[in-house]
Order: structure tokens, then sequence, then C-alpha cells
């Protein structure tokens, strides 16, 4: 923690630093709260970005800098706005870059820390729902307007299915570390499915559907709510990118509709609770309806199923491959979410036809 203190320094932080330490439940980053003496204007979150997992860190900051300054530009122009819980609030290096890099080659940012806020991993009620559906539409409708180039994709391939699915089928092949007869109900359950879960990529391929700026991570822990469970402010900005709306909507019903955790050992305790469908759809097009095309709406659904199909193929095929990718907490952990996945997908298959007439409910 005295070398963690010490990377403080390296940035225009306002205040004097009392503490440091580990904050939060992220599987990527390694993330740290940093308080400052009672009266200092803002304590601050300090992070250690993954450069194994994004291999230019840069490009992703460049991004980062780009969405936080434009909404930061939107909330100080919009009367009632608090800019600085509202939007995330990039800290400066000494040197003015939006990043600082140590001399062992690590990459490490700052952000305001946004008080008084509160996360959930599981969504309880159908008015959290409305307000996650509610924060990443309005999210979404922000960033539409944004000035310059195309942002930088910093995962190539992070939702592409076909891709994903060449990947484990490699895996597979290659079994590393001799898991593979571990998983083969689990690899025939993902074969089933591929061609289904591989139409959002067809239709964008074709022209069907528009590409968009969109978070590219939407699980509702990236959504902080105030005090009173009302919506604050989008965070997680690792994987903004262009990318298809499907993917935003589709990573919101997984997390957020789910009645049991990402990696539930109790899969009985798993399912989709369409209350809290209705509930984050009914936010999200509020905000989204007027803007999306006709064949965006009428793939919204299908979205939701393909989510839980995709990060529980990526868990599974991290668990093949020997764990280089998510953070574990013990060997089986990956198969376990990979498990909980599937099944929450099976409870979105059986009431699929639900799913489907709420979007066309509130489109």
């Amino acid at each position: 923690m005295q070398e963690v203190q010490k990377i403080i320094t390296q940035f225009q932080i306002e205040g004097t630093v009392t503490s440091v330490a580990p904050y939060g439940s992220g599987h990527i980053n390694d993330t740290y709260r940093v308080e400052t003496r009672p009266g200092d204007k803002y304590s601050y979150i300090l992070q250690r970005i993954n450069h194994r997992i994004f291999k230019n860190v840069p490009a992703l900051m460049e991004n980062i800098e780009r969405v936080t300054k434009h909404i930061r530009a939107k909330l100080e122009n919009t009367p009632g706005a608090d800019p600085d819980r509202e939007g995330l609030t990039l800290i400066p290096a000494m040197d003015g870059k939006s990043y600082y890099q140590d001399p062992d080659g690590n990459f490490w940012r700052v952000y305001i820390f946004i008080t008084d806020n509160r996360s959930y991993d599981i969504v309880d009620s159908p008015d959290k729902a409305y307000e996650g559906g509610r924060m990443f539409g309005k999210f979404q409708a922000m960033i539409a307007d944004l000035p310059g180039g195309p942002l930088n994709e910093t995962i190539p391939n992070f939702h592409n299915i076909e891709w994903r699915l060449e990947t484990f089928k490699n895996t597979l092949e290659r079994d590393p570390v001799k898991r593979a007869k571990l998983v083969s109900a689990e690899a025939e359950f993902v074969m089933e499915r591929a061609y289904e879960m591989g139409t959002i990529l067809r239709l964008g391929r074709e022209g069907k559907i528009p590409q968009r700026i969109t978070h590219n991570d939407t699980k509702f822990n990236n959504v902080l709510l105030n005090l009173q469970d009302q919506g604050l402010c989008v965070i997680d900005l690792d994987t903004v990118m262009p990318g298809y709306v499907h993917y935003d909507f589709g990573d919101s019903i997984r997390t957020s509709t789910n009645t049991g955790a990402e990696d539930d050992p109790d899969l009985d305790r798993v399912e989709m609770d369409i209350r809290l469908f209705e509930g984050y759809t009914r936010g999200f097009l509020q905000e989204t309806r007027n803007t999306l095309t006709p064949t965006e709406l009428d793939h919204l659904a299908l979205s939701g199923k393909l989510l839980p199909y995709m990060i529980g193929l990526r868990f599974l095929t991290d668990y093949v491959d020997g764990d280089n990718y998510f953070k574990i907490k013990h060997e089986h952990h990956n198969l376990q979410r990979a498990r909980a996945q599937f099944k929450l997908l099976r409870s979105m298959e059986r009431q699929f036809m639900q799913m489907c007439e709420v979007v066309k409910r509130y489109s």
C-alpha cells in the first residue's frame, strides 16, 4: 500500500491524503479509494488498469477522456445538474495526461469519488430495474452526438460472437489444462444455440442495424444510484466504443433481471424475473425509443438471451484455458459462473414470448 500511496502523488489532486485502501469488487482492474482530510473538497478513486486485458491503454483513456468531457459539458449546461456526481471526472496526471505510467509499466488513473452512492449486484425491485434502464438509456442519448471521429476499439472483437465461438472451439481442442472433459455438457449447450446467437452480428454486417457508441459493459452495478435509489451516474467506461445497442441492452438484462448472483453456486436461485425485465425495458425505452430503428426494436428481446450466452461462453473459455482472464476465487469459479449464465438463458428461453410483448408495449 505504500507503493500505491506514492502513485497518487503523480496526479493533480486537491487536499491531503489520509488513507488508501482497496475498493469494490471488479474482475479486471485494481481499484483503491483515496480518502482526504475532512473538509477537503474531494476524495478519489485510484485504479491500476489491467494492460494485459487492455492492450492499448492510451487509446482506451482517449475514449474515456472524450466521453467524460462531453458528458460533463452537457451537465454543466443543464439546470439543476451536479457534474461532479452525475458523470465521471478524470483527474489529470502531473504531465497533463489522463493517466500515469509508472516505472514498472503499469498504467494508473484517478477519478473524483462520487459520494453518497449505492450500487447493487442484484436488483430486487422493478423500480430499481427501471432506474438502471433509464440511466443507460440516458447515457446513450448523451453521447449520441459526440464530436470527432469514431472511438477507438479498446478490445478487438469484444462482442463478436463468431470470434468468441471460434476461440472456444480452439481452446477446447488445445485443452491446455485438461479440463475439456469436464465441460462436455456445457459445450453441447453452446453449440446448439450458436446460429441463433449470431443474429445481431449478421444484421450489423448486412447494414440492417446501425453501429452506435455503446458502453459495452452494462452490468447493473455499473450504475450508481443515490441514497433514495434514483439513478445518479454510469461508471466503468473501459469498453465504451463502437457497438450495437443490443449489446448494452442485453448485458443489462443479464444482470438486472437475474434473481441470483452472476456466479451463484445454487442454480435454483437463478431465474429471469419478468417483472424486472419490464421495469428495465420501460426505463431504457423511455430514453431511447425515439432514436432506435424498427429492426433494432424487433431484436431487443433476443439480445436479452444473447448476452448470458456470450458471457457464459467467455467464462467457459477462460475455465478451459486455465483462468487467464477473469479473477477467480477458487479453482472452478469460472465454470460455476458459466453454469449460472446458462441457467439464466434457459429461463429466458421459457419466457421469450413475454419478453417480446414487453418490448412492443413500451416501443
